[in-house]
Order: structure tokens, then C-alpha cells, then sequence
């Protein structure tokens, strides 16, 4: 995956710009796009979101994942399809004692964002990447 850093020395982390990490092929779509276009970008690249841009490029938005949660949400007549023709049935599962570092390499191997937290296949959890980079950003290395 281009752009990913799996292992990070803390000690370099001030050091780290958000360059060295960021994805340079950013998928754009213009206000006038069709969600259902956007969508198919989205799923094509594998991507969770879409930047917005005027003809010029302009940043005018961004159409994530969670939006289209609340465009189905908010559609008329309301969707009566079952999560069963949706969801994912290969769900990659973490263990409540599995280290931190190989539940991140596991999720960037798989490109996924969100993880399960199993006990005999019980969720009694969820780790998600949002919790990895909360835990990031407060992970403080210890003085000599």
C-alpha cells in the first residue's frame, strides 16, 4: 500500500510528516457527479471517500462512507432490503489479548477500518483505525 508506514520508531514520530504518509492519487469527483457514480468510484479504488473539486480543482467537499450511511438512511421510500444482501460475511476478527501492532498490519494488509473483537466468536468489541490513531497521537515515549 503506498504511502503506509507500518512500523514507526517513536522516537522519529516529530520527525514523521504527514507527506511521508498521505496517498497522492486522491479520487475526485465535481458537485454535479452522481452518488451512485461516486459510489462506484469509491468501490472500484477501494477507497473510503471521494474529494469534491469545482472544474478548476477547488476543494468543495468531501463524500465519505458515513454519508452514504445517511443517504440510505434518509431515502424515500425507504430501502427494504435486509443487511443480509450487504454485509460482509469474511470478517476478519481480532482477539481481545492480540498486540496492537498486529491487529494494524492486519487491518492495512486487508485495506479494512473497522475489526471485531471476538471471544469464541462472540463480539464483546470493535477496534477501529480511528482507535489506533487516538492512541497515536497520545502515545508519549518514555524519558531516559
Amino acid at each position: 500500500m503506498p504511502g503506509v508506514v507500518l512500523y514507526v520508531d517513536m522516537d522519529d514520530i516529530d520527525d514523521l510528516f504527514v507527506a511521508s504518509l498521505m496517498t497522492n492519487d486522491v479520487k475526485t469527483v465535481t458537485p454535479e457527479t452522481l452518488v451512485e457514480m461516486a459510489a462506484d468510484l469509491m468501490l472500484d479504488h477501494e477507497i473510503g471517500s471521494v474529494v469534491v473539486v469545482d472544474d478548476d480543482g477547488t476543494l468543495r467537499g468531501i463524500l465519505t462512507r458515513t454519508d452514504f450511511v445517511a443517504i440510505v438512511s434518509g431515502q424515500k421510500p425507504k430501502d427494504q432490503t435486509p443487511v443480509s444482501e450487504y454485509m460482509t460475511t469474511d470478517v476478519q476478527t481480532a482477539s481481545a489479548g492480540d498486540s496492537i501492532r498486529e491487529v494494524a498490519d492486519r487491518m492495512v494488509e486487508a485495506g479494512i477500518h473497522h475489526m471485531p473483537v471476538v471471544d469464541d466468536d462472540e463480539a464483546i468489541g470493535m477496534i477501529t483505525t480511528s482507535d489506533l490513531t487516538a492512541y497515536l497521537s497520545t502515545v508519549q515515549t518514555p524519558s531516559p
